[in-house]
């Protein structure tokens, strides 16, 4: 089977770097181009990349040499985007304009009211605004991002809630793992010894983009859910994953059972379509009294679930429970490619597999 040829913009990083150990065996997608910053451009992959995670670098793509992030020079058909937000917001355009698909982890399109802020499971009719940015750009390409790291996991734990039983009122209180800031990330005296109460802008991320991934869609235009979010943000001093405790407040109560069980038969589109980064149980209920916890819990089913647990009665709203999710993994680069997955499983990319040889790879 021909596999449809992928470039990675911000491959160096660590969300790029996950970004190679995803696809570099994916049955789908092969890694045709790898792009970084301007210091970095024209050196050999293995060399400009400090890499940070538990296994090696694939040897053809230790020798594949560097692109500028350019969608002159950068010709794979779908681009995965790692970009830092100060470039991001420009650069994902003029790909989608030269008929690019990209699916982005960069913040700066997720909000835009015709881009598809994308959870698989749970809103996979938003693909449906892809047509209007085709029109927009007088293009085959066009934006679909995943949403921040935190709040991809807690809409994870939310949406089988709202689907049944209706949420009005959400509190959450996250701590989050130092991968979340990238490499080098956060100074070591900053956090050995310390729990840092700031993460700039997490908040507003937290308490927005829920609103958009629950919404309803129809008639080309997305109606946002009716649901009043109020988050704290904290890092704490874990490599990986991310813990939030939520309070939730719903328009019909629901038994404590009736809960469980919504987390347990949740289930959804990539499930269906068994997509080859999809879990098996995308939220998984924990019935320990002291779980889920981060080493224990977060690389479970592939890092791609949402891990519940504690679910008691609220003295201020009705239920309150712990989740947890890999923030890296299903988080971002995972999520990414999860999207990017189902567009393929739909036969959104058909037109897009010939357009680049792979043999033009690291031309």
């Amino acid at each position: 089977m021909n596999k449809i040829p992928v470039a990675i913009l911000g491959a160096t990083g660590l969300v790029g770097q996950r970004f190679i150990t995803l696809l570099k065996d994916h049955p789908w997608f092969e890694i045709a181009e790898l792009a970084a910053s301007d210091n970095s451009v024209g050196k050999r992959y293995g060399d400009a990349a400090k890499w940070q995670l538990p296994v090696e670098i694939p040897e053809h793509l230790k020798e594949m040499e560097l692109l500028p992030s350019d969608p002159v020079r950068v010709h794979a058909p779908l681009v995965f985007s790692a970009l830092p937000t100060d470039i991001a917001g420009y650069l994902e355009v003029e790909f989608a304009k030269r008929g690019a698909i990209v699916s982005s982890n960069a913040s700066p399109h997720r909000m835009d009211p015709d881009v598809p802020l994308l959870i698989p499971e749970v809103n996979h009719e938003h693909l449906g605004l892809v047509e209007v940015q085709k029109k927009k750009y007088d293009s085959d390409g066009y934006i679909m991002c995943n949403g921040n790291c935190t709040t991809i996991h807690l809409v994870l734990a939310l949406a089988p809630l709202h689907k049944r039983f209706g949420l009005k009122k959400v509190l959450v209180t996250s701590m989050q793992a130092l991968s979340g800031a990238g490499y080098p990330g956060v100074a070591s005296l900053d956090i050995i010894d310390n729990v840092v109460p700031y993460i700039g802008g997490e908040e507003d991320k937290v308490e927005t983009e829920p609103l958009k991934f629950l919404g309803t869609y129809a008639d080309g235009a997305l109606r946002h859910a009716d649901i009043r979010i109020s988050a704290h943000c904290n890092r704490v001093a874990t490599r990986d994953g991310h813990l939030e405790t939520v309070s939730v407040e719903f328009a019909d109560k629901p038994s404590t059972g009736d809960i469980i069980a919504a987390f347990d038969e949740f289930r959804g589109l990539p499930q269906e379509l068994e997509l080859p980064l999809a879990p098996a149980h995308p939220t998984v209920y924990r019935r320990e009294k002291d779980r889920p916890q981060v080493k224990l819990d977060r690389d479970a089913e592939k890092g791609m679930a949402t891990i519940i647990g504690r679910l008691r009665e609220c003295n201020v709203l009705d239920y309150k429970f712990a989740l947890l999710g890999h923030n890296t993994l299903r988080g971002a680069a995972g999520a990414t490619v999860l999207n990017a997955e189902l567009l393929y499983a739909k036969g959104m990319l058909k037109e897009h597999e010939a357009k680049m040889p792979i043999r033009e790879r690291n031309r």
